[in-house]
């Protein structure tokens, strides 16, 4: 008996690792179409009651305008915030580089060459092959949102379709699975978009109310990136932090001050991003907050910036799925959050 569980162990986890490295091989045609779900069930209510007034293909027009105006305008937030700052620093290049320069004169003297470490290494060659790598990412993200909203658009005619066929399967318990579960995921998504969007206005609001008593140029534009990135787990607090910080080296000019505010900056980030929002997604959702990190890290791993942005959402389809089915519901209980433990006592 216990040989026997032992194998049927050892054999999930291979199965585990086989399905996450062929994911990993398999991103450039799987991460399109998990975007495209992830729209489709954010956005099919919309669809649905337009189709209630209107002929299909025009209610289709409306939902694919209205989502990509808001992707656009999420985008354009952004860009403004940037182009804001952006702007300013360039005013501002001479005081960079005095900064520059009396940075390399402390280094140089305790040792520490960086004019010959950047002559050395930050070459034309290297400006070359990061002009290549950059460009070379902005066309495979273009392409892949393209190949995103070609599934949307297609998906979004075949919602009601794929239920009929889902109806007329003949194994009862497949049809509950697949209906229940596609219902309770998508239902899930919203939630989970709602908490994002929740914890990105706190942070964005933090943030700007920090550079604003601080006295940092610029607090309303570092609250409005710090809300947009903040939808890109992990990267895009990152960047949200570091480019404040730069600013402050020269509008302080005081090290303490430097680094007191890459530390707040830091502290609004880890309590709203990895404390409040873990527990809220996992009250909320039914997932257990460490589950909710470890998503983050899995889907990032194999997937790269996407998998940050989409991991837990198909982490909370698979373990909706498992819910759904008697075979695979203690995995669900067990990896779920408060709401399905008050759930099993009742």
């Amino acid at each position: 008996m216990g040989d026997g569980s032992g194998q049927k162990v050892a054999t999930v986890i291979i199965a585990v690792v086989l399905v996450g490295a062929a994911a990993s091989q398999a991103r450039s045609v799987l991460a399109p179409l998990a975007a495209a779900l992830f729209i489709i069930a954010i956005v099919w209510p919309a669809q649905k009651w337009l189709q209630s007034w209107m002929p299909k293909l025009a209610a289709l027009a409306i939902t694919m305008l209205v989502t990509v105006a808001v992707c656009l305008a999420f985008a354009s937030l952004a860009a403004w915030g940037f182009g804001r700052v952006g702007h300013f620093l360039v005013a501002d290049a001479g005081r960079y580089q005095t900064f520059y320069e009396r940075a390399v004169v402390w280094l140089d003297g305790h040792g520490i060459e960086v004019a010959s470490l950047w002559a050395e290494h930050f070459n034309v060659g290297w400006l070359l092959r990061a002009t290549q790598y950059v460009t070379g990412r902005v066309n495979t993200t273009l392409s892949f949102w393209l190949i995103a909203l070609v599934y949307v658009v297609l998906g979004l005619l075949e919602v009601e379709d794929a239920k009929r066929r889902i109806d007329r399967l003949e194994n009862a318990t497949a049809t509950r699975v697949l209906c229940h579960g596609s219902a309770a995921t998508a239902a899930k998504f919203r939630k989970y978009l709602l908490v994002r969007t929740q914890m990105s206005a706190v942070t964005g609001l933090l943030v700007g109310l920090f550079a604003g008593v601080t006295g940092l140029p610029f607090a309303f534009e570092w609250g409005v990136i710090a809300f947009v990135l903040n939808y890109i787990p992990f990267i895009g607090p990152f960047i949200a932090t570091l480019f404040p910080t730069l600013l402050a080296m020269t509008q302080f000019e005081s090290w303490p001050a430097v680094f007191g505010v890459f530390a707040c900056l830091n502290i609004i980030q880890f309590v709203v991003g990895s404390y409040v929002e873990p527990r809220v997604a996992g009250n909320t959702l039914s997932i257990s907050p460490f589950i909710v990190l470890f998503a983050i890290f899995l889907w990032t791993f194999l997937w790269g910036l996407f998998g940050t942005f989409i991991g837990v959402p198909i982490t909370l389809a698979l373990l909706t799925f498992c819910g759904e089915h008697p075979s695979t519901r203690w995995l669900a209980e067990l990896l779920g959050g408060p709401a399905d433990a008050k759930r099993a006592k009742l």
